[in-house]
């Protein structure tokens, strides 16, 4: 209680100093619009974002990626899972500050920023919203269980009023997707493409209505019959019982802990798994967490780039 304390004073000391209008001190809701500003729906209600933001706080890799896509690189931000950025990241992120995970954000850093505008997902953001909403206009995404990616992106673009920026995104997604689908040809058009992780502890899939499961769908590749299918949140569990239920011709794998890591090397060595099609034809492959499960369009481009490794490159 006290440390909290202790974070509030911080944040409303500076606030109070990198403006002294009494504007700062208040939540920035709709009834503070002016000329300056836009006002948008989001999780919360409705809120008034700046025309032109200088300083964007992201508090996810996610809106990270989406932000510097649409030609806004973020003062600082939160990064998934840990502190790591992820590799499709790399030389993108200059001179930004790092101000925790996405769980956990450090609300006096982003206070110490002097932020314009921030950016965040309701869970688990909405804790929070009471004093990051003292500090500068915040809009929170509300990922609902039907929603993809494409949804998230299709947001922040509007927190940001970049929407012609993101249709000039979409196009360049979609390029690379044809010529990825021209470069496969029929290939592989009788086979299915496998995807699955142990993540913290449960060995799962992620389905149709994924982000990874977009991409596939998107050049046309099949999935074994328990990824092709739609699901909450576009992910599955599995029981390492039932291992002919992931396998597919191509069987793409990853993990997301160390202990994940060690379940993965011990289910490598199940006879139920070295019984698989894929594990038999030598077409198991391991990929990057991150970046398979990344949800958004940086991501994107390194999936196909190892699409393009694996089913192309790859004898």
């Amino acid at each position: 209680m006290q440390w909290c304390f202790l974070v509030l004073i911080t944040v409303l000391i500076t606030v109070s100093c990198g403006n002294n209008q009494a504007q700062q001190t208040a939540s920035f809701d709709a009834k503070s619009s002016d000329s300056s500003c836009r006002i948008i729906q989001h999780a919360m209600g409705e809120i008034c974002v700046p025309k032109n933001p200088k300083r964007v706080v992201t508090l996810s890799t996610e809106n990270l990626s989406n932000a510097i896509v649409l030609g806004i690189k973020p003062v600082g931000s939160a990064t998934s899972f840990d502190t790591t950025l992820p590799s499709y990241l790399q030389g993108k992120t200059e001179g930004m500050t790092t101000i925790g995970t996405d769980e956990q954000p450090s609300i006096e850093a982003i206070a110490l920023l002097k932020p314009d505008l921030i950016i965040g997902v309701k869970s688990p953001h909405e804790a929070i919203y009471p004093l990051l909403s003292k500090i500068a206009p915040t809009a929170l995404y509300d990922w609902q269980s039907d929603e993809t990616w494409r949804d998230q992106f299709s947001f922040v673009a509007e927190v940001l009023g970049r929407r012609e920026a993101a249709q000039q995104a979409w196009t360049r997604y979609y390029q690379r997707i044809e010529d990825l689908k021209l470069a496969l040809g029929n290939k592989y058009q009788n086979k299915t493409i496998s995807f699955v992780y142990y993540y913290f502890g449960r060995l799962g899939s992620d389905t149709k209505n994924s982000f990874i499961g977009s991409i596939l769908s998107d050049v046309g590749l099949k999935r074994p019959p328990s990824q092709a299918v739609i699901a909450p949140y576009g992910s599955i569990e599995y029981s390492e019982e039932k291992l002919e239920q992931i396998d597919g011709d191509f069987l793409f794998l990853t993990a997301f802990s160390d202990n994940d890591e060690e379940s993965l090397k011990r289910l490598l060595q199940k006879p139920l798994f070295k019984q698989l099609k894929a594990v038999q034809q030598n077409h198991v492959y391991f990929v990057d967490k991150l970046t398979w499960v990344g949800w958004n369009l940086f991501a994107a481009d390194a999936v196909i780039d190892d699409l393009y490794k694996y089913l192309v490159n790859t004898p």
